[in-house]
């Protein structure tokens, strides 16, 4: 018996309830051939929400829909190729994947072939290109992408050092949200004295950033002269240290 599609608001009703639930509508969506369910359960499946963790189902489910030619599931194929989840990782057909996301303008393919560009990750390093690609991606309001040209202009890829154009950046990064664009915002601030300020993106990047990044901070932290940012060196790691 077929079923009529759901209409937006009755998608929004069901992906804001209870996670099983969602899935599985999800799966019943991507079983008929809806690519964007497809996307999204593949995103459950990877993450657990709803159902059992399973990478490999949730990288079967990307590549279905990403066949279909949907950007956003050629960056997650990318991603699964990238890091190995549920498929061995395989760097050089990950930056392809990313690659044919970009061209399709997805923000997410643009920063992720832009990143595989500097780095030479499974393809030939290409910092100009990759300084445009985070530049078009920058526009979309990617933050990650703002932090990213801030490095460029900090440390002088493809464009001459120039630390205001590159605190302009990461400022732009920490106010989306970024972690990463905290801590350098952060960074800056310092730089001018401006410990206060600092220390409020410190908090934040180390409420928005992982463990290991919060670690990395720390011993950032541990390494200056000022007290005020030893201390806060010590909260970051005693909070990592509190059960979850």
């Amino acid at each position: 018996m077929s079923h009529s599609p759901l209409s937006v608001e009755e998608w929004r009703a069901v992906l804001a309830g209870e996670p099983a639930g969602a899935a599985a509508a999800l799966f019943d969506a991507a079983q008929g051939g809806d690519r964007l369910a497809a996307l999204h359960y593949g995103q459950c499946l990877l993450d657990g929400h709803g159902v059992d963790t399973d990478p490999q189902g949730a990288f079967r489910w990307f590549v279905q829909a990403a066949q279909s030619g949907l950007a956003p599931a050629m960056n997650m194929v990318g991603r699964c190729l990238d890091q190995g989840w549920g498929v061995d990782q395989t760097p050089h057909l990950a930056a392809s994947w990313f690659a044919a996301a970009a061209d399709k303008g997805d923000v997410w393919g643009l920063y992720n072939y832009a990143t595989a560009l500097t780095l030479g990750r499974g393809v030939e390093q290409d910092c100009a290109h990759a300084l445009e690609l985070f530049r078009r991606a920058a526009a979309m309001g990617h933050a990650k992408s703002q932090n990213m040209i801030g490095s460029f202009h900090e440390d002088g890829w493809e464009v001459p050092v120039n630390l205001n154009i590159a605190a302009y950046h990461y400022a732009r990064a920490a106010e989306g949200g970024d972690f990463r664009g905290c801590f350098n915002h952060a960074r800056m601030e310092i730089a001018h004295g401006r410990l206060e300020v600092a220390q409020r993106w410190l908090a934040e990047a180390a409420r928005l950033g992982h463990a290991r990044f919060r670690h990395q901070m720390a011993q950032w932290l541990n390494g200056r002269e000022e007290e005020s940012l030893r201390r806060f060196a010590d909260q970051i790691l005693s909070t990592d240290m509190t059960p979850a």
